[in-house]
């Protein structure tokens, strides 16, 4: 059962996500597809479908503290599932942009912190790279000898590389960086 605080600021949540988002929530017909495709669904308190069905139904800003939003791995198959081409994904990232902006609290556990570690590899080297994400992630966390056991089986099968990847185009994704940086501090 979906629970809905109404608020003043409710309709403003669903006209920002969709003016992030480009997408129109109101042609949701809750077929449930982006749901049952999702793969942290079961992980999650919330599914793709409650959370578009909240935005719809006028949610407030309490929607933004839904573990679903951290969750999401933006793989994109709720979009690809959706019957009416709407980019669920998309929906997912505006409302991880607008928890951020508004200062919602944060999700119990380290998914924020394994996205800025992610992040600052990609930013750093182009593209991900595993060994440099995992010691950021466990340096933050401070839980340095979990799981590694896993890594020489990981290294043998050729699942993690110990150099940073090469190839990519890290000059393009510098400037992508920069570019996102310089929009946020241009709206602050």
């Amino acid at each position: 059962m979906i629970t809905i605080k109404k608020t003043r600021t409710s309709r403003a949540l669903k006209d920002a996500v969709e003016q992030l988002s480009g997408v129109d929530l109101s042609i949701c017909f809750q077929c449930k597809k982006c749901s049952s495709g999702c793969p942290v669904a079961k992980l999650a308190k919330s599914r793709p479908s409650e959370i578009m069905r909240q935005l719809h139904l006028g949610a407030g800003d309490e929607l933004l503290a839904s573990d679903l939003v951290w969750m999401c791995a933006s793989c994109e198959t709720c979009s690809a599932r959706c019957p009416m081409a709407i980019d669920v994904a998309a929906v997912m990232d505006a409302l991880r942009r607008l928890a951020l902006e508004r200062g919602a609290p944060k999700p119990e556990g380290d998914v924020p912190l394994f996205n800025r570690a992610f992040l600052k590899t990609v930013e750093t080297f182009g593209r991900s790279y595993e060994i440099g994400m995992i010691a950021a992630y466990k340096l933050g966390t401070g839980k340095l000898m979990n799981d590694t056991e896993k890594f020489p089986a990981m290294l043998k099968k050729g699942k993690i590389a110990l150099l940073p990847p090469r190839g990519s185009d890290r000059k393009t994704v510098k400037r992508i960086f920069r570019k996102v940086k310089a929009s946020k501090g241009a709206k602050a």
